[in-house]
């Protein structure tokens, strides 16, 4: 005999119905739950013979001047055929996207790729500090490399430590928020207009910011003009 089928109002009528033996039903039945939460990739994998540089920024995201301090962290993005990495570097004076880079991989070329874009058109002096977290993208050797050939001295959060890079999460954490997920990494990296609002965001549109008493990060940099960098401790 059949076993009655469970309804919505089974409980407001008193049924009880053990999970075992939902599970046994289901299990006779070949269903299966749906899990609405997906596995999510890791983005900061530790390379335990590298040894990561010091914290020399220690929260402090707030420079007097541009190109002083640069922020870097790496995220993932779900399309319709898997992940999509995308590497950054925000300016921490103005919360400027200065470099980034997307791949479907998370080998060292992503980070090196982003940093790459950066250099390029902003030409920082020497003592900038690139703060990142500890994932062996940024403990690696060739990226170590670039950033001594560079000039750039190296800072790393603490491990397990999110509030140490906040500012780079938070612009991811609203970067996901206001994009649309793509078809596939493909078009992801050929900036569609499914994905436009990406390539925006990474292309510094007009938006205000908060951090910057709502004015473009652009237009903030345009009023302070760079000095020389910080010093580091």
């Amino acid at each position: 005999m059949a076993a009655p089928a469970c309804t919505p109002t089974c409980g407001r009528r008193g049924r009880r119905c053990g999970r075992k033996r939902v599970a046994r039903l289901m299990r006779q039945a070949g269903l299966a739950g749906c899990h609405r939460r997906r596995r999510r990739p890791c983005t900061t994998i530790a390379d335990p013979a590298a040894t990561p540089a010091p914290n020399l920024v220690q929260r402090h995201f707030n420079p007097l001047a541009p190109d002083q301090l640069w922020l870097s962290d790496i995220t993932y993005i779900p399309t319709g055929e898997g992940w999509l990495y995308l590497a950054a570097v925000l300016d921490a004076f103005s919360r400027r996207v200065v470099g980034w880079a997307m791949a479907d991989h998370l080998r060292t070329e992503l980070v090196l790729d982003a940093l790459t874009m950066a250099l390029g058109p902003r030409r920082p002096a020497a003592g900038l500090v690139h703060h990142s977290d500890r994932g062996c993208q940024y403990t690696s050797l060739a990226f170590g490399r670039r950033l001594q050939a560079a000039g750039l001295v190296p800072s790393m959060s603490r491990v397990a430590n999110c509030w140490d890079n906040a500012v780079a999460e938070s612009f991811f954490a609203t970067l996901k928020g206001e994009i649309r997920r793509p078809p596939s990494v493909a078009h992801a990296g050929s900036g569609p207009p499914c994905h436009l609002r990406l390539y925006r965001r990474l292309l510094q549109p007009p938006a205000r910011h908060s951090t910057l008493g709502y004015v473009s990060p652009a237009a903030y940099e345009a009023t302070h003009p760079a000095t020389p960098t910080m010093a580091v401790a």
